[in-house]
């Protein structure tokens, strides 16, 4: 597999050169968060794409869409262009509603809207309101930004200082106010300033995602060890907020260099929880599993790792915990922080 994006067919014979039975099948699964794109940079996936990886073997009964800047309205103020980006879910969300009984259901929509945007905040949030049909939970305003975005796959564009912004953490605490959530995504040496964001705006339940997003490549590079104990302490402070939650996966992200993207052959599940388990383990051991889910980021991280082997990495290392905390981790806390319409909406 060359060091690039390759087509959706080269990625799925990539990955059919690992194949595992799945683990613990019959377990119900909500995955908190998933794209959907038509493809430009990456390749299409859409509702049929999703349904290939969620039919792959692990019971995945819902699933909420997080935004990535797809669909947005070319026409009409700029403040409610991404209002697209939900009708087009929305729209897709439907359809998966019109599937089989035993496939995956898009159950709720984070959108974006421009949290520093004062005045106009409440109009975008209406209108994806309206636009969801029942379906907005909240809004993700990525915070990611990295001085070498150069030496990354996938860089964030966010001002550096976008946590301390005053205009910002207004904006995040109308999301409280209002009753929505504010997700995140952000690089792990920005992991303090988000502490920080948590600490000003109490009555809003944040999602951490992606574990902080540690970096791997550039001047990253080789000082996983040393990133390792700093990411460790950062993640302690940010969990004494009791206002944060946070999403376990988007860690095969190629920028977290663990070395799966471009390889010829792709990790087996083994492979995945020798690397990651640790994280995954302090991560629980800081937040609980009341306050913790797992995710699949997909498909950012299918460009290193199938959904099967995913979910199965998963299990493995959810293993020696409790029933109760694995109910939490699969399904239970998703559906509680997103208020899911399922049978589990008031477990985790």
């Amino acid at each position: 597999m060359a060091d690039d994006v390759n087509t959706m067919d080269e990625l799925n014979a990539w990955h059919a050169q690992v194949v595992e039975d799945p683990i613990d099948p019959d377990r119900p699964i909500v995955d908190p968060h998933h794209h959907l794109w038509h493809g430009h940079v990456f390749p299409r996936y859409l509702l049929a794409e999703l349904w290939a990886d969620t039919d792959a073997g692990h019971n995945v009964t819902h699933t909420v869409y997080m935004e990535c800047g797809s669909e947005y309205r070319t026409e009409g103020p700029a403040h409610l262009k991404p209002v697209g980006e939900t009708e087009f879910v929305r729209a897709q969300a439907q359809l998966s509603n019109e599937g089989s009984p035993d496939q995956a259901r898009i159950a709720a929509i984070v959108a974006h809207a421009d949290l520093t945007s004062g005045s106009l905040l409440d109009e975008v949030l209406d209108a994806h309101e309206a636009a969801s049909q029942g379906m907005f939970r909240g809004i993700r305003h990525a915070g990611a930004s990295d001085p070498e975005p150069e030496s990354l796959l996938i860089a964030g564009h966010a001002p550096p200082d976008l946590y301390a912004n005053n205009d910002f953490r207004a904006g995040v605490a109308r999301l409280g106010e209002r009753g929505y959530t504010y997700d995140t995504w952000h690089y792990h040496h920005q992991n303090p300033a988000f502490a920080e964001l948590a600490r000003a705006v109490p009555g809003t339940t944040l999602v951490l995602g992606h574990f902080g997003t540690p970096l791997g490549v550039g001047r990253f590079a080789g000082r996983r060890d040393s990133i390792f104990e700093q990411w460790k302490t950062d993640v302690a402070d940010i969990a004494s907020c009791p206002n944060v939650v946070a999403k376990l996966g988007g860690m095969a992200m190629p920028d977290n260099g663990f070395g799966w993207f471009g390889r010829d052959r792709p990790p087996t599940s083994d492979e995945f929880v020798e690397a990651q388990a640790p994280w995954y383990h302090h991560m629980i051991e800081c937040f609980g599993a009341d306050r913790c889910m797992f995710e699949s980021n997909f498909p950012v991280d299918r460009l290193s790792i199938s959904y099967n082997i995913l979910w199965n990495g998963l299990k493995k290392i959810a293993a020696d915990y409790s029933e109760a905390e694995q109910e939490a981790l699969f399904r239970g806390t998703a559906s509680r922080i997103y208020r899911l319409n399922t049978a589990v909406s008031g477990t985790g």
